[in-house]
């Protein structure tokens, strides 16, 4: 017999004899043994397969606390939600605009070369020349050369006035030209910009939302009726206005979104849980927001209800406990007042009851208590 160690050895081949006589060559087993486990032999670890020297580890389940590494698993696979791509191209960038000031000297510019070229052809009335100080004129009328310069200046002048906006704080111009992004301003005073380019107006401001009452449910599952109160604005603006149809609804439809996602605790839960709500409905909607250009600052449940069906039962449940509460009050003072009554008659000697009066006197004065509780005051 091979003696065993606290780990395992190499085998030693000793000839043995069979009974039959034969001699011949065989394996001892091999052991396995340490502070944690038995021996073992190694053999039964291996199942042969054909051949004997084709064999394969057989599976072992492991043991906690002794030390081996556990066999590692397929992990499962991960489903993530789907995320938004925006277009890269769409960004917020600045536009090109140029001071108010030089849209207004292009316009006047413009008017004063038509006043000029009215005084050139001769049109320009007396009076009108005498207060603009300019000389009597006789004109060579109206011709190609008098039509050119009115055309530009003309030109000129509407491009100068017809280019003048307003920049007003917390509100941004978006500019496109023929359907392409063109940029965003969002300078304040009197500006120029290009009349040739469309303008949509973004209110960049900080903005709150109060929604109505959404559906909802508690970690229990019940249905809830959860108001909310979001404090958002528009981060890019070309994102927000072109990336998207109406992202103002698309905020309305991710808050739903997460109130379908998030637990509500009903108000007289525990703070914690109330905030640890608000802090999962804030990262949820502003993850969803975030590729069309709206930023979310905070979602706050500021009123939580149950939905009206569960109202009704938990009111008829309510009433129901109120209900059997009073009956078993009532009934405890009616006991304890018959009991006080019959006690009383009869330890003063005032009548002498044998158990059937006892007990019909108890009956009678039962239902007549009860009677008289019973009736309105």
């Amino acid at each position: 017999m091979s003696t065993t160690t606290p780990h395992t050895h190499e085998p030693e081949e000793h000839p043995e004899s069979l009974p039959g006589g034969a001699g011949t060559a065989v394996r001892p087993p091999r052991l396995i043994h340490n502070e944690a486990t038995t021996e073992i032999p190694v053999h039964l670890l291996f199942r042969d397969e054909g051949a004997p020297e084709a064999r394969r580890p057989a599976v072992v389940n492991r043991r906690q606390g002794t030390g081996e590494h556990p066999r590692l698993g397929r992990p499962a696979p991960v489903r993530r939600r789907p995320e938004l791509h925006p277009d890269p191209e769409l960004q917020e960038r600045p536009a090109r605009v140029l001071p108010g000031a030089a849209g207004v000297l292009a316009g006047l510019g413009g008017v004063a070369g038509c006043l000029a070229t009215t005084w050139w052809a001769g049109a320009l009335p007396p009076y009108a020349g005498d207060a603009l100080g300019l000389p009597l004129h006789p004109g060579a009328g109206l011709g190609a050369a008098q039509w050119a310069a009115y055309a530009g200046t003309g030109a000129l002048g509407l491009f100068g006035f017809g280019g003048l906006a307003r920049g007003r704080t917390g509100r941004a111009w978006v500019l496109g030209l023929f359907g392409r992004y063109r940029g965003t301003v969002r300078r304040t005073g009197l500006l120029w910009i290009n009349p040739l380019l469309r303008r949509c107006r973004a209110d960049v401001r900080l903005r709150h939302w109060r929604s109505g009452a959404v559906p909802a449910a508690d970690a229990n599952g019940v249905a809830l009726r959860v108001v909310v109160l979001v404090v958002w604005r528009v981060r890019d603006t070309a994102r927000a206005l072109l990336g998207i149809e109406e992202h103002e609804t698309y905020l309305r439809e991710c808050v739903e979104s997460a109130l379908a996602r998030v637990p509500v605790e009903l108000p007289g839960g525990v703070r914690s849980g109330a905030d640890a709500a608000g802090d999962a409905l804030t990262r949820l909607v502003a993850a969803d927001v975030a590729p069309v250009g709206v930023e979310v600052f905070s979602v706050q449940p500021v009123r939580v209800e149950y939905a009206p069906e569960v109202a009704a039962a938990m009111q008829r449940r309510r009433i129901a406990a109120l209900d059997a509460q009073q009956r078993a009050t009532m009934l405890s003072s009616v006991v304890d007042s018959v009991e006080d009554t019959v006690t009383r008659l009869t330890t003063r000697g005032l009548v002498e009851l044998d158990d059937y009066e006892r007990k019909a006197l108890v009956r009678d004065l039962t239902v007549a208590f009860c009677s008289a509780r019973r009736e309105p005051a």
